[in-house]
């Protein structure tokens, strides 16, 4: 396995740029663009593979990969009162802890449910 296969890569198409844009969140910002999906992957992975061998050859460290990485199920959300006070309230029209309600909420709107 080569370095560049520890980070992850994303193609999707972007109505907002009107092409199909390619990331590797976590290991640089911006990313690769084009018409085919297939090239934008290619082109991806070319990029990806560039920053890696820069760093290397710079002496610089390299973000943590971001594949196969582990989520703990937890995280720390700042909604801001006004949202905090609102979420509250509909969890508790429907006898539900904040926190069911909050990920019942979050999978609703992700087409998780």
């Amino acid at each position: 396995m080569n370095k560049s296969d520890q980070y992850l890569k994303l193609v999707y198409w972007s109505d907002d740029d009107d092409c199909y844009v390619g990331r590797s969140p976590g290991l640089f910002y911006g990313g690769v663009h084009g018409d085919d999906e297939t090239d934008v992957f290619r082109q991806l992975i070319v990029a990806i593979e560039d920053v890696v061998e820069t760093c290397e050859k710079e002496g610089k460290k390299l973000p943590s990969p971001t594949v196969n990485k582990a989520y703990s199920g937890k995280f720390n959300l700042r909604t801001g009162e006004e949202l905090h006070e609102r979420l509250a309230l509909e969890s508790m029209k429907v006898s539900e802890s904040l926190n069911t309600y909050v990920v019942k909420t979050l999978k609703k709107e992700l087409g998780m449910l």
